[in-house]
Order: C-alpha cells, then structure tokens, then sequence
C-alpha cells in the first residue's frame, strides 16, 4: 500500500450517491448519442468501480419511473433513450457529479464501442501449423476486406500474443502495416571496397 493510498476510501473511487449516479448516467447518454442496451450500460457504468451496480440498478429504475429515460426497441433490440428532460438535465447538472466520473465513463464508454466495432471489423484466428502457428488477421470494412494477412509464430504463447495485439487496436495496426509498405525502398546495397588485398 502506498501513502496516498492509506487515505482514499473505495467510496472515493466510485459514485455511491443514487442523485448523482442519476446524473451521471444522463450526462453519459447525452454525450454518447447512440442507442446503447441495457447490458451495454450496465456493462460501461460498472466497469473499473465506476458505480456500484446495486447503485446503477437502483438509479435506473428511477430514471425510468420518472420517464427520464424510455426503453424502446430499435433494429429489434431494446435500447436507453435519453428524454428532453433528460438532456436537459445532463447540461444543467454535469457539475454536480465530479469531472473524474465524468471522464471515466465515457472514456469507459468509448472502449467498449471500440471494442465492439473492433470485433465486427477484424476477425484474428490462430490456427496450429506442421511447424509453429499461423496467426490470421483479416480487416473489413463492412462487406470490403481492407487485409488479409498470416503471420508465422513459432510457439502458441506468441500466436496468441500477437493475436491480442492485434486486436487491441486493429486500425493502427492496418495503418502501421500501410504506412511500412508505402515507405519501403529497393534494397540499396552498400558498396565497400576492399583495401588490403
């Protein structure tokens, strides 16, 4: 345990306030502007100790009462949609949530929808080879294969450390790949001449 440590309660780390969760949870829909699930946001506001999920449960369920928030089906899934009022409230009473939690869920937010567009864009198998294994990368973009590559790993551990590579950010990966290929040059030998014959 560190100093600072010894000081900060797991109260500090996470919102416990119903009111503020409340806001909170407005104030992340508000900035997201996307139909999320149910699941979607549970899964977003109670990852890394951001709220407590009994807490999130608990705000939720007012936030619907109060119709501060609509279930609705959209493409044939249930999702949150944030009422005027909502939005309104988002804007009018960020502050009283502390900027920290404000960042952290939508920081959390924005990986997990990264996350989950990285999963439909990039598919990474490994597969066993006679000698080693293949690790298959295959970018898309929609119905468009932007990549297809195999790359050799000798043993499983590093298959599959290239495959998480790979797949922890799967387009600057495709970038770094385009980026080697536009810059590689012709092989220029250098010529050295021989004195001491």
């Amino acid at each position: 345990m560190t100093y600072i440590e010894k000081y900060i309660t797991p109260n500090m780390m996470n919102l416990t306030d119903t009111y503020a969760v409340k806001i909170l949870i407005c104030y992340f829909l508000r900035q997201i502007n996307r139909p999320i699930t149910p699941n979607q946001l549970a899964e977003i506001a109670t990852d890394d100790g951001i709220v407590n999920y009994f807490v999130f449960t608990e705000a939720m369920n007012q936030l619907i009462e109060a119709k501060t928030v609509t279930l609705e089906e959209q493409d044939g899934e249930e999702v949150y949609v944030l009422s005027e009022v909502g939005k309104v409230g988002a804007d009018d009473f960020k502050r009283i949530v502390p900027k920290s939690f404000r960042d952290r869920i939508l920081s959390s937010g924005l990986k997990f929808f990264a996350k989950m567009k990285n999963q439909n864009d990039v598919k990474v198998s490994i597969s066993e080879r006679e000698r080693g294994f293949a690790v298959s990368a295959v970018c898309t973009d929609g119905g468009l294969v932007l990549m297809d590559l195999k790359l050799y790993a000798p043993d499983r551990e590093q298959a599959q450390l290239l495959a998480d590579k790979i797949a922890m950010n799967p387009t600057d990966f495709y970038s770094k790949v385009l980026d080697f290929a536009l810059e590689n040059e012709e092989y220029e030998p250098e010529a050295k001449e021989v004195n001491d014959l």
